[in-house]
């Protein structure tokens, strides 16, 4: 009986273009169970683009896209997907909506199918974990931007996702929040990818960095 894990996501001969402008060509990428990686790259290489088409957020133009051991076929395929894969945007007002900090948590778990009281209880206790209990009840436009970016990750932490997509997780954020930030990924048990322009942040936080060249990784063995 073959016992292989198949790898979380495994994308296999990406090729992406933007008018006029090819960003992926016949990219490889596998991530495993357990890596925790960093994705550098210039400017307008792809890095947020790659992001997007391992969620289903954009279709390559050729090359296939696997996640948990399943080969994505069609927008259907990707909801589970979704589920399973917490994505974190690089500009938080895209992911924060609701009046306040603990109803934004609690967004994604009554979305799922919790009960009001059960999303509650995720919601104050991924806050809790977070150490942002402080800011439950404040109202979400009103944050500054690093506390918009904490909220944010605290919700797409309450829905216990496998594996976590941070595009530009410390874009903007004064050296408190940054290291708020690295403490919490330090405590995190999943796998994750993080895309940053910042090399001190990702040799903090990450077991391996690859790079976004010329429309394909480099040193992703």
């Amino acid at each position: 009986m073959d016992t292989t894990v198949a790898p979380i996501f495994e994308l296999e001969d990406i090729c992406f273009s933007y008018p006029e402008v090819q960003v992926l060509e016949d990219l490889q990428f596998s991530m495993n169970a357990g890596e925790k990686l960093g994705l550098m790259g210039s400017t307008g290489t792809g890095k947020t683009t790659l992001l997007h088409i391992m969620i289903g957020l954009l279709i390559p133009t050729s090359g296939t896209v696997a996640a948990f051991g399943k080969t994505m076929n069609s927008e259907k395929d990707f909801v589970s997907v979704r589920k399973q894969a917490g994505f974190l945007f690089q500009h938080s007002d895209q992911q924060l909506f609701s009046p306040t900090v603990l109803e934004d948590v609690a967004f994604g778990p009554l979305n799922s199918g919790m009960s009001s009281q059960e999303a509650k209880e995720i919601s104050w206790q991924t806050l809790r974990s977070l150490k942002l209990e402080d800011l439950a009840d404040r109202v979400t436009h009103r944050l500054s931007g690093g506390q918009k970016k904490l909220v944010a990750l605290a919700t797409v932490l309450s829905m216990s996702p496998k594996v976590l997509l941070l595009d530009e997780p410390t874009t903007g954020l004064d050296p408190v929040t940054k290291n708020h930030v690295m403490e919490i990924l330090h405590h995190l048990d999943i796998s994750y990818l993080i895309v940053s322009h910042h090399l001190d942040f990702l040799q903090q936080t990450s077991k391996k960095i690859i790079m976004l060249e010329h429309g394909r990784l480099i040193s992703n063995q």
